[in-house]
């Protein structure tokens, strides 16, 4: 059995499996840091979605909002810049892509930005659609906080974004941001009054996807290539064998269409 495994085609094919194997490894660590990824990210929504508002200025200043930070539930009492409204770019709503309003909320601690909700398409591009404008007047705001977006470094008309970022908005208002946003759930008036807002966002989606069995079925099959080439030399090594008291070695059996052939 060994004399057959050492040979030059099976040590070939025991390269292979290596090879496999090896990126088989790597894949399923792949999708275990994926499965991590979503673990955490959905930790953070449980444990701050549905908590208590806490104070905007407690949780969020001029620094980046630190990741353990993200989803947490606050609220604030400011006015909205209304003047410097800015809609962003190609963000899908159950299927259809359409602007997200963002409106500067100017606090006594800074100014965040306050995702009001999401718009449809107008009927052409070069036409924005209509949606409500953001109250005047004094406004008391909860929402959930979220990390700033990375910039995707396009040249935007004024009053538009390609992404929520930070530093892209600070750019187009006339004053600095906080580091990060808040995405509405609800809006109060001084008199109490809850004014006409844009289509709410859906919920984060907590579902940790395949990546877990993704990564277990990789590990497993790891192993799945070097039992082949085993079981490949195995059969090998036995139809190599004579038969017993000197008889010649079993003949191979012979299938119909190799007779058709001869």
């Amino acid at each position: 059995m060994l004399r057959v495994l050492i040979s030059r085609r099976w040590l070939g094919a025991l390269a292979v499996a290596l090879a496999f194997a090896v990126a088989a490894f790597f894949l399923g660590r792949w999708q275990w840091h994926r499965y991590e990824a979503k673990s955490a990210r959905a930790e953070r929504i449980h444990a701050h979605y549905d908590a208590s508002p806490r104070p905007l200025a407690d949780v969020l200043g001029t620094a980046p909002l630190p990741l353990a930070e993200e989803w947490t539930r606050v609220t604030a009492q400011g006015r909205y810049a209304v003047d410097e409204t800015l809609l962003v770019r190609n963000r899908p709503l159950d299927g259809t892509y359409g602007y997200e309003v963002v409106v500067p909320l100017v606090t006594p601690r800074g100014t965040v930005l306050v995702d009001r909700g999401w718009v449809p398409n107008a009927e052409n591009a070069e036409t924005l659609p209509a949606f409500p404008a953001a109250p005047m007047g004094d406004v008391t705001v909860t929402g959930w906080l979220r990390q700033s977006e990375p910039s995707l470094d396009k040249s935007m008309p004024s009053g538009q974004l390609a992404s929520i970022s930070t530093g892209d908005a600070a750019k187009q208002l006339s004053q600095p941001l906080l580091g990060g946003y808040a995405i509405l759930q609800s809006e109060h008036l001084a008199n109490g009054s809850t004014p006409a807002r844009p289509t709410a966002l859906d919920a984060p989606d907590t579902d940790l996807g395949p990546h877990q069995a993704y990564a277990f079925q990789w590990w497993a099959a790891m192993i799945g290539g070097f039992v082949l080439v085993v079981l490949g030399a195995r059969r090998e090594y036995l139809e190599g064998l004579e038969e017993p008291e000197g008889r010649p070695r079993r003949p191979v059996k012979v299938r119909i269409w190799d007779e058709e052939d001869g």
